[in-house]
């Protein structure tokens, strides 16, 4: 976490035009989600003494109900939505030349750096582990668990990569945009269930989420200023996904559930995006109390302080948990039966502890969040107007390659987005167990192994990091 000095110059430095109440839904949904999966962990010994981690909604059906206020990952994605659309506008006014690699890299340093250093410490101690014969109860699960959230990870690269063809599109057709992506959703659930097409509900991670994204532009925009608009949108949206759960094949819970047959979340279905419409109806409804709240000078700096190290106390939360977990197998603490009047009562400690250990955590690998610091080049004022970007046949030939360059590194940038997207939704579903053993998940209709979840990874990373330099070349004086 940064530094109470370096907060209260953020702080302060906050431009009165800043949306505040952006910063605080990112930080609050993200929050929500560790929360709920501290919460719902149900971890229990066979009599093997092989730990199973299972889920409280599945022991205490009744609380599933309380997903439709606390599934709260479609609040985030739609903040996604509205940062990306000012920061690509804003890259497209002051770049020169294609804006695409250089909005990728500045989007993605603070998402792949530290999950690309999660990836690191877990594969290299899973191998450590395998190798030397070691372990314990939780082990094997927890190698393949501390992974699964990384399929956020894997959707956000393609909300960033998908943000300039679908901001064109917004900005053409503005609410026809959004209704297209509902309507594509809507059709594959048709296909899906009316129709036994196999695979085609795979198009929903796609269809789904950019859709909630979509409503991102469309507040970037001003077009869910009027309370009447969120508040349509969330009447609609939870009537459509009351309905759809009531008549139609979909399940009550809006997060994935151990071992049923059709999930609302993996792949995603109509349902859930009619629950992700009604919770950003809900949150804008709540704009104007949101936006005090987050004006007090405390709250604002406790904001600007958690954003800071989000990302890396999400990547490290259920390494937390299961830490733990472990501790107490390893000193043979009772563990209660899940959903028990004892259960309850040790859940705030074992939160407590969770966050404890996430803080250090955090401390440990928070460095590897913040941004790269890197010099402006120097310009000499000139009176002239800057050089087309066309070359002319007078244009030195030393502007030529860095012209061409800039031309290459759009596709660059998007294959290295596209490498490290199917490298890090693959490796969130084979996990980090079975390294040496080739263990495969099938993501979409093709098996990954681990190792060649990691690589695709790295190397898309590296793609991106190369593609947008960190340095605007010198302007020419003519």
């Amino acid at each position: 976490m940064p530094s109470n000095t370096r907060v209260s110059d953020l702080a302060a430095a906050t431009p009165t035009t800043r949306d505040r109440y952006i910063d605080l839904l990112r930080v609050a949904s993200l929050g929500t989600v560790v929360l709920g999966h501290w919460l719902m962990a149900a971890v229990t010994v066979d009599t093997d003494g092989r730990a199973e981690v299972g889920n409280l909604l599945a022991v205490e059906p009744g609380l599933q109900l309380l997903t439709w206020v606390l599934q709260i990952m479609p609040v985030f994605f739609f903040v996604g939505g509205f940062s990306h659309a000012l920061s690509y506008r804003s890259l497209a006014r002051k770049a020169d030349g294609p804006a695409y690699a250089a909005f990728l890299r500045a989007r993605l340093q603070r998402l792949l750096r530290p999950t690309m250093v999660f990836i690191a410490v877990w594969g290299a101690g899973a191998l450590a582990v395998q190798l030397l014969g070691g372990g314990g109860p939780l082990t094997d699960v927890a190698a393949r668990l501390v992974a699964q959230p990384l399929w956020f990870i894997g959707i956000y690269l393609a909300m960033v990569a998908f943000t300039p063809p679908l901001l064109r599109l917004h900005e053409r057709y503005g609410w026809g945009a959004f209704a297209a992506l509902v309507a594509a959703a809507a059709g594959v659930d048709v296909l899906r269930f009316a129709a036994g097409v196999p695979f085609v509900e795979f198009l929903n991670f796609a269809f789904v989420w950019l859709a909630v994204h979509q409503l991102g532009f469309l507040r970037a925009d001003g077009r869910l200023g009027t309370p009447a608009v969120p508040a349509a949108l969330a009447v609609a949206g939870l009537a459509s996904a009351a309905a759809l759960v009531v008549f139609g094949p979909y399940p009550l819970s809006m997060v994935g559930m151990p071992g049923e047959k059709i999930s609302n979340m993996s792949p995603p279905t109509a349902a859930l995006l009619c629950h992700g419409m009604w919770l950003v109806g809900a949150v804008e409804l709540l704009r104007g109390p949101g936006t005090r709240l987050v004006n007090r000078p405390r709250v604002w700096r406790g904001v600007i302080a958690a954003n800071g190290v989000a990302m890396t106390a999400f990547l490290w939360h259920l390494t937390a948990m299961l830490g733990v977990y472990g501790v107490l197998l390893a000193l043979d603490v009772p563990l209660p039966a899940p959903a028990s009047a004892a259960w309850w009562a040790q859940a705030p400690l074992r939160i407590a502890a969770a966050a404890v250990v996430t803080a250090v955590l955090v401390a440990l690998f928070r460095t590897v969040e913040q941004p790269t610091a890197t010099k402006p080049t120097a310009t000499k004022p000139t009176a002239t107007k800057p050089t087309a970007t066309k070359p002319t046949a007078t244009e030195p030939a030393t502007d030529r390659p860095a012209r061409a360059a800039r031309r290459v590194s759009g596709p660059v940038a998007a294959l290295g987005v596209t490498l490290a997207l199917f490298g890090v939704l693959g490796l969130s579903m084979v996990g980090f167990g079975g390294l040496l053993e080739g263990h495969t998940a099938l993501l979409v209709a093709v098996r990954v192994t681990a190792p060649a979840a990691v690589v695709m990874a790295a190397v898309g990373w590296l793609l991106v990091e190369a593609a947008a330099p960190r340095h605007r070349r010198r302007m020419r004086a003519r």
